[in-house]
């Protein structure tokens, strides 16, 4: 008799399905071609975060010997077996995407890879005198010993494994290592009178080895490249300077052990035995890949200019309705809240918001928390300026963001210097909050305005994720807003929020309330129902508490992007829960959160998943929203997202996902499509009436 499977579906297990979903959006042949492309390398960007991150840490533990299982009943151990299964398959296929799909039908289109063999004359005259002028000037080959430790290479970079002739009269191989330079780009352009014709980079220096290495006998080479473990984190109780312990963090990384190798398939067994053994690889963290690797570099491809036959009609953001186009931000959020849905409602007020309190005599003090910013950041540039009119500015830079630490790093240092009051957050935890607040002084006394989102201070993701965005000036939230600055930036005690719940004190608690809330009126008889959307639903305790209100018979219907740890229809478990992922062209990144409340809804917004790590161990915000047409405009997201029958997939009890479609004789609906057209629909109308509003009366001549 097969064991009674866990209650709970694995973390790790549950992202791969949520990266093999992304991988069906590169196989689905109705998309066009570049859009595929792009998933596809998507997928191969994913595949590098969770090595670095959840695969370093899984080896870690299982080369300590830790027999600890997690919620699912699975080991160290177990989990990087079938991570290896999965992740081999993943690979297979996304190859076999690549080289048996995509390729031959970009070909076709006028997008061909080309091989240095296939070159025509003129072009092998041009690849000749590239690399003589541009590439060989900046190729440093490394020769390994056998003896010595293996070169330090650099994670995620293209690298070449030559393998020399051996001396005459020995038997000993030799070995080099020549990395592929970083700051030329991967894809080279060749001439040709039509289309877009490209070379890989390192075919280039494979066809030119001999330059590299003259006098000496080449018996072959492959590409490869590793992954080091990016599962770090500083010891902040020993940390007394933050700034220079990340510092150490980033070069700690450099010098990480390698937990996954990709090679070309064409290596020699002698290549692939060497690299195994000086990288110290085990058979099932060794990927024996067809080419090209890295599969991320594509979407430089997918990206680029031209070819908009092969691209996704491109949605333009929209104009909220309730901003003037020549308003000030300020009288705008102090007429009613205002709720943005990005990217279909444009970013640019709560960029206007910060940009114009810089430029604002009026405007006393901006407090504002950092987690990830863009490379040339209009906000951290309007926070410069802000400090250099004499405004006080307080930013809170998470410097702890994991793979933007560099970037924090930078963007500390030179606001310091603009003469900003930089906090590095609360030792111990991750300040993932996103909220701004601008003091401004009018006439009738000091007035804050306060935004709260779901996603970051990021202009550039913010037309490719999908967020929530709250603008109010209302007392409370105010009060609120500095209180939870006072508590992140000075010694106060943490207080007792007349709106807001922030993590890890009062977010988690207040969650569990509210879901004890709608099982205590399911059991008095009346309707209860909850509607969430996340990213993540991983924390075992909300898990757990999700199955008691299941129990209970309330109504819940999830909409979780990525890792979902629940599983969804279980008799006498979770029988009355639903779940669904969709997966499209906007990444699903906002939170929003419903609770029926015996019919007086309370809805919310926030910055957390619910996730352990959100709820215990970073500085969070739950968010209600009040307003009547705020708190409609939030729920007909949650319905829209539950309704998509066309781009969502349900979770199953097994953990597998089946793709939703439409009941017979229902129409279609795909969700981020109708939210464009609303918004769309939204803009024209603000413009119509704008226009009806202010079109001058003309006087009528008169008759005879």
């Amino acid at each position: 008799m097969s064991a009674k499977p866990s209650p709970f579906i694995n973390r790790e297990l549950s992202w791969l399905a949520f990266n093999r979903r992304v991988l069906e959006e590169a196989l689905d042949g109705s998309l066009p071609l570049l859009e595929r492309l792009k998933f596809l390398a998507i997928t191969s960007s994913n595949l590098d975060e969770f090595f670095m991150v959840r695969v370093g840490g899984l080896q870690l533990l299982a080369h300590e010997g830790s027999g600890k299982t997690d919620p699912s009943g699975m080991t160290p151990a177990e989990q990087l077996a079938e991570i290896s299964r999965l992740v081999h398959q993943m690979t297979a296929d996304q190859y076999t995407c690549l080289r048996e799909d995509l390729e031959p039908r970009l070909a076709a289109a006028g997008i061909r890879r080309l091989t240095m063999d296939a070159l025509t004359p003129e072009q092998d005259t041009y690849v000749e005198g590239l690399f003589e002028h541009e590439l060989y000037p900046v190729i440093t080959p490394m020769a390994v010993d056998l003896d010595d430790p293996f070169p330090l290479l650099p994670g995620l970079g293209i690298n070449l494994c030559v393998r020399l002739k051996t001396v005459k009269g020995t038997d000993i191989p030799r070995f080099a290592v020549v990395a592929v330079p970083k700051g030329v780009a991967r894809f080279i352009t060749v001439p040709t009178e039509q289309g877009y014709h490209y070379l890989l980079l390192e075919d280039i220096i494979t066809a030119f080895l001999d330059r590299i290495f003259p006098g000496e006998p080449i018996v072959d080479s492959a590409p490869f490249r590793i992954t080091r473990n990016a599962d770090m984190s500083v010891r902040e109780d020993a940390a007394g300077d933050l700034l220079e312990k990340m510092k150490e963090v980033l070069i700690e990384r450099k010098l990480s052990s390698c937990v996954r190798l990709e090679i070309d398939s064409s290596a020699s067994d002698i290549l692939r035995s060497f690299l195994t053994t000086s990288l110290d690889i085990h058979d099932d963290s060794l990927y024996s890949l067809p080419g090209p690797l890295d599969l991320s570099a594509l979407f430089r491809v997918a990206t680029m200019s031209g070819f908009d036959n092969l691209k996704i009609e491109p949605w333009t953001p929209q104009p909220s309705p309730d901003i003037g186009p020549s308003e000030s931000i300020f009288e705008a959020i102090a007429r009613r809240d205002i709720l943005l849905f990005h990217p279909y409602e444009s970013f640019d007020p709560v960029l206007k918001l910060v940009e114009e309190a810089a430029d604002d005599p009026n405007v006393l003090a901006i407090k504002q928390i950092l987690y990830r910013t863009s490379e040339y950041s209009p906000v951290v540039a309007a926070l410069a300026r802000a400090a250099d009119r004499d405004k006080h500015v307080t930013v809170v830079v998470e410097l702890k963001a994991r793979f933007d630490e560099a970037r924090n790093i930078e963007w500390a240092t030179a606001l310091e210097h603009a003469g900003v009051q930089v906090i590095y957050g609360l030792k111990g935890l991750k300040t993932h909050a996103k909220i701004c607040i601008v003091v401004r002084r009018e006439p009738t006394g000091i007035r804050r305005y306060v935004h709260f989102g779901t996603g970051n201070y990021n202009e550039k993701t913010a037309r490719l994720y999908s967020d929530i965005s709250f603008m109010t000036c209302d007392v409370d939230f105010a009060a609120d807003a500095s209180a939870f600055f006072n508590t992140i930036t000075g010694y106060s005690q943490p207080v007792r929020y007349r709106k807001i719940e922030a993590a890890p004190i009062g977010l988690r608690s207040r969650i569990v309330e509210l879901i004890e809330n709608e099982i205590e009126r399911r059991k008095q008889g009346q309707e209860a129902r909850i509607m969430v959307k996340l990213n993540s639903l991983a924390d075992a305790d909300l898990v757990k508490a999700l199955y008691e209100a299941s129990k209970a018979g309330v109504d819940i219907r999830l909409n979780v992007r990525g890792i979902c740890c629940l599983r969804p229809g279980v008799p006498n478990l979770s029988e009355t829960i639903s779940v669904v992922s969709i997966v499209d062209r906007f990444l699903e990144h906002s939170r929003i959160f419903y609770f029926h409340n015996g019919g007086d809804s309370r809805v919310f917004i926030s910055s957390a998943d619910w996730m352990t790590r959100n709820l215990d161990r970073r500085v969070e915000l739950l968010v209600p929203v009040d307003d009547l047409r705020c708190r409609e405009k939030l729920v007909a997201i949650l319905e829209t997202c539950l309704g998509d029958n066309t781009k969502a997939r349900q979770l199953l009890p097994d953990g597998s996902y089946r793709r939703a479609e439409p009941a017979p004789r229902k129409k279609a609906l795909r969700a981020q499509e109708i939210f464009h057209r609303r918004a769309c629909e939204a803009a024209k109308s603000a413009k119509k009436a704008e226009t009806a509003t202010f079109e001058p009366q003309r006087p009528v001549p008169p008759k005879g």
